[in-house]
C-alpha cells in the first residue's frame, strides 16, 4: 500500500508541485493551506510523513511540530521542514521542536524525493 504524505503550504503553487511531485513517485497526498487545518486532517487520516512550510497563517510549521510531536502516535513520524529560511537560527528552532530534515525552496523535485525516500525507507 501506498505511504500517505502530508504537505502543509499556504502556497497553492507549492503545494501543487510538491503534491504531483509525491504523486508521481507513487505517493498519497494529503493537503492542507496551514498548520491549524494540517493538525484537524492528521486527526482523521493515516499519515507516514509530514512537510511543512515555515511560515503560514493561523499556525506557522515550528507550532505544527511541537503539536504534533505532542501526539503519542506521530511522535516518530518523519517531518521536513520545506521553507525559503536557511539562517541557522531557524533550523536549529525547526530540530529543537522535532523536525527531521530541512529543505531550502526553491527545491529540486529529486532532491526532494531523495530526502523522503531517506527518512521513510
Amino acid at each position: 500500500m501506498a505511504k500517505t504524505i502530508m504537505t502543509a503550504d499556504d502556497s497553492a503553487s507549492v503545494r501543487q508541485m510538491v503534491s504531483f511531485t509525491l504523486k508521481q513517485a507513487g505517493y498519497q497526498v494529503v493537503e492542507a493551506v496551514d498548520g491549524q487545518e494540517a493538525f484537524d486532517k492528521l486527526q482523521n487520516n493515516s499519515v507516514n510523513m509530514l512537510v511543512t512550510d515555515l511560515n503560514m497563517p493561523n499556525m506557522d510549521g515550528i507550532e505544527l511540530i511541537k503539536k504534533v510531536r505532542g501526539e503519542s502516535k506521530y511522535r516518530f513520524m518523519p517531518i521536513i521542514m520545506l521553507t525559503t529560511e536557511s539562517q541557522a537560527a531557524k533550523k536549529q528552532e525547526g530540530k529543537a521542536a522535532g523536525a527531521t530534515g530541512w529543505i531550502v525552496k526553491p527545491f529540486k523535485p529529486e532532491q526532494l524525493l531523495a530526502v523522503i525516500k531517506k527518512v521513510l525507507g
